[in-house]
């Protein structure tokens, strides 16, 4: 059995999503032994729905010795879900190839300081851009600059805004997050 360690921020759709596949086997011989906050939300409270351990870590220049402290040696993967803070170097490299990301975008256009949530897709609007998409990458140290696992496009319609981008990023974030923690944990 593989060992999940999920860090969230927001409303958790994306934990939902990877629950609802360890849950109906697309992830196969996994399961979540903890979910982590560095704010309160709605994510901890999805975790809690399933029994899955819940620890809130207020952001703060403590935060990546903290998480340090409390993520199990016996941990396989770190996920970041709608995770906004940024983890110290120290971390990355303690946790290498262990800790992966889904951005919504095509990476490595529209990544970096800054680039969350709506920032990105108007973004990707005022850019002009024929296509947006997400993807689920290692992280480093660079903020979005690790090696990319999978990413999924769309075409951008000129009735798009960014709202309906963001709608579409989920739905693809749906579909490709479960396959890349699939791909990573089974070394494919």
């Amino acid at each position: 059995m593989k060992n999940i360690v999920i860090l969230v921020s927001g409303s958790g759709t994306n934990l939902q999503r990877i629950i609802d596949a360890i849950e109906n086997g697309e992830i196969p011989n996994a399961g979540i032994s903890m979910v982590v906050a560095d704010r309160d939300c709605y994510g901890l409270e999805r975790a809690k729905k399933h029994n899955i351990e819940t620890l809130l870590i207020p952001r703060g220049k403590n935060f990546s010795s903290q998480l340090a402290e409390v993520i199990p040696e016996n941990t396989d993967l770190i996920v970041l879900a709608g995770f906004l803070s940024i983890l110290k170097p120290e971390f990355c490299e303690k946790w290498n190839g262990k800790i992966i990301n889904i951005h919504p975008a095509l990476l490595p256009k529209f990544g970096g300081k800054g680039m969350w949530g709506h920032h990105v897709h108007n973004a990707v609007i005022e850019a002009g851009e024929k296509e947006s998409g997400a993807t689920v990458h290692f992280v480093t140290s660079g903020i979005d600059e690790g090696e990319a696992i999978l990413q999924k496009s769309f075409e951008i319609t000129e009735d798009d805004t960014p709202e309906t981008v963001a709608e579409k990023v989920h739905q693809i974030e749906y579909e490709i997050f479960p396959q890349a923690i699939n791909k990573v944990l089974n070394n494919k």
